[in-house]
């Protein structure tokens, strides 16, 4: 694999890794039960579960990423499939930053989310790419 490919996906990879474990604190750091009404119990589990499984969805996907770029037992193959996928979550992260901006109460917060979306959508999608043309040339 391409040495940019490498640092890329590392640099996606962490970031993704890093909001993945940012995001298990992000119920306690906004006091997110605080605008629920405490008898709506099955609403706060559901919240909490679909954070959790948010959360460890994005620590996983990434660490999967960089071992897939990393290691040298992937095919080709696989690696585009992995990329393809995770460029399509990014983006999708990205296109609803743009469209309804969380962090709205503090434009560095709104920005930087969305630089931050944009950065790692385009590390991954660029690595995509390189490895699409370079399994299509040679």
């Amino acid at each position: 694999m391409d040495n940019i490919v490498k640092v890329l996906v590392t640099m996606a990879s962490a970031v993704s890794v890093g909001f993945g474990i940012w995001h298990f604190f992000v119920p306690k750091i906004w006091n997110w039960y605080a605008y629920i009404d405490a008898r709506a119990t099955e609403l706060i589990l559901a919240i909490r579960a679909i954070n959790v499984f948010f959360s460890l969805s994005l620590v996983l996907v990434g660490v999967q990423n960089w071992l897939f770029a990393m290691g040298g037992g992937a095919n080709r193959y696989s690696v585009i499939a992995l990329l393809a996928a995770t460029s399509i979550l990014w983006l999708v992260r990205l296109v609803i930053q743009l469209r309804y901006p969380q962090g709205s109460i503090n434009p560095l917060l709104q920005y930087g989310m969305l630089l931050a979306f944009s950065w790692v959508f385009f590390c991954y999608i660029i690595s995509l790419c390189i490895i699409i043309l370079k399994s299509t040339t040679g």
